[in-house]
């Protein structure tokens, strides 16, 4: 069966939430053509990148001509022009925190708008699989760059996208493989290449194969934003990774770690984890679904629709214990607000601020391992300022410690009670069974029905539309997707 309240799954799973009429265009079409028409991004026109908006060379590399004056002032101990050139120095990182600031914004609105849910999805997706993070990069283009190769290969394949972003110049300085040379290997890259990004912590490899994998990743570097391979410091020796001798350079790596099968167990329990459930389950029906994604996997070259068309059209999938089993990030958080129920976007500043206090700042993860997601995401702090920013949204009050001015803009209740199908002389009970059907997973117990209607039973007829909608962003169940 495939009706609004599966629809309304899928979009919340596949997507960002919404708004009621969508739902309802998506349920009337079926299961196999819905699933499809998600998956089918490429056919639907995109959002345009802002080109030239943002500036690659605030950070940049000094001219000749600076190094040349740097080096000559410190052999006279010119301290005037040593101050000056710290003091430009300076002046471009605060420019490059401000750059970063304008990126986080742009990327909040792209996806609070985009026409292509399930690629954006997959950005986030990526953006935490293959973490950087612009403290420790201190460059706000190549975080740029790299949010807009995850764009390009959303859907994959795999193994393409793992050879670019050994390329990729944001995740090469986040993990140090710019000193990575032929007679001092690096490791970092190394260990996350096998522990975090193919075949998971402790799965078939040794020390030693870590050792060896870094060798071959010598080499690889950033020049001015590129990507830039030295062959002077790579080490083109024969190596003993995973059993297997030869001159393995990156590309060879990589191949050699697609091979095994722990690689697409991985990506697949990742994938699984991201769109069906948070916690890791040891249920039968969960370990038969990551199996069968990862021979999926296996079988269409690394290409992620075929395991999606059958994740999303999966008994597994709507399973009635899968529902409702995944804690909203708090971007998703925010951005299925403003998707399902159609209130003003608001201020990005503002909304910025509380992503922040509720722990997830866009391109500056906790480590490299990510966001712990799941339970993380709740705690006595975060919960009432995840009820409050809905609150915001829908009201313009700015939640109790986030800086920000009070946002005037007026919520369409009208819009959205025609869509949703409230009639306006409905009962009261009638109209909060509704709105609670567009807020919640799965369809709400009576008692919740009951309990929406005696809060708004005093108020006109005017405020009990955004009344109620407050009351159902505040449950419990509404931090579930």
């Amino acid at each position: 069966a495939f009706g609004p309240e599966e629809a309304r799954h899928l979009l919340r799973r596949a997507g960002f939430g919404a708004p009621p009429e969508e739902v309802a265009g998506l349920a009337a079409i079926g299961l196999e053509a819905a699933v499809d028409r998600l998956l089918a991004f490429d056919a639907t026109p995109d959002l345009p990148d802002p080109e030239d908006r943002f500036d690659a060379e605030i950070i940049r590399p000094p001219t000749a001509e600076e190094r040349q004056a740097q080096q000559e002032a410190r052999r006279s101990g010119d301290q005037e022009t040593l101050e000056r050139l710290g003091q430009e120095r300076q002046r471009r990182q605060i420019a490059d925190r401000r750059q970063m600031d304008s990126i986080r914004a742009w990327w909040l609105r792209r996806l609070i708008g985009t026409p292509r849910p399930l690629q954006e999805r997959l950005v986030l997706f990526w953006h935490g699989h293959f973490t950087s993070g612009f403290r420790e990069i201190g460059d706000s283009y190549l975080l740029y760059q790299q949010n807009r190769l995850f764009r390009r290969l959303a859907a994959g394949p795999f193994d393409t996208l793992l050879r670019e972003v050994l390329r990729d110049p944001a995740l090469l300085r986040y993990l140090d493989n710019d000193r990575n040379i032929a007679r001092a290997p690096n490791e970092n890259l190394s260990r996350e290449l096998f522990e975090l990004f193919t075949l998971g912590e402790g799965r078939g490899y040794g020390e030693r194969d870590i050792r060896e994998a870094a060798r071959a990743l010598t080499g690889l570097g950033v020049e001015d934003h590129a990507f830039r391979f030295n062959r002077r410091n790579h080490d083109a020796g024969v190596k003993q990774i995973l059993g297997r001798r030869g001159a393995f350079d990156a590309d060879g790596l990589a191949a050699l770690l697609l091979e095994q099968r722990a690689a697409s167990e991985h990506l697949a329990a990742r994938l699984h984890r991201f769109f069906v459930r948070d916690e890791p389950s040891g249920d039968p029906g969960s370990q038969q679904a990551i199996l069968a994604m990862a021979a999926l996997l296996r079988r269409h070259g690394w290409r992620l629709p075929p395991v999606l068309r059958a994740l999303f059209a999966s008994a597994h999938f709507y399973d009635p214990a899968n529902r409702g089993a995944i804690i909203r990030r708090p971007i998703d958080l925010v951005v299925s607000t403003i998707r399902t129920l159609g209130t003003p976007p608001r201020s990005t500043e503002v909304l910025l601020a509380t992503l922040e206090r509720m722990g997830e700042v866009p391109f500056q993860p906790p480590t490299v391992q990510g966001w712990p997601g799941g339970r993380h995401w709740i705690n006595t702090s975060t919960l009432p300022l995840r009820q409050n920013t809905a609150v915001y949204l829908l009201t313009g009050r700015v939640p109790a410690g986030v800086r920000g001015r009070a946002d005037g803009g007026a919520f369409d209740a009208a819009r959205f009670s025609e869509h949703a199908g409230i009639a306006a002389d409905a009962p009261a009970a009638a109209i909060a069974e509704r709105v609670l059907q567009a807020c919640l997973p799965g369809a709400p117990h009576p008692q919740r029905i009951d309990a929406a209607t005696a809060a708004v039973a005093g108020l006109p007829p005017r405020d009990r539309l955004v009344a109620l909608l407050c009351f159902a962003t505040a449950l419990p169940e509404y931090q579930l997707a």
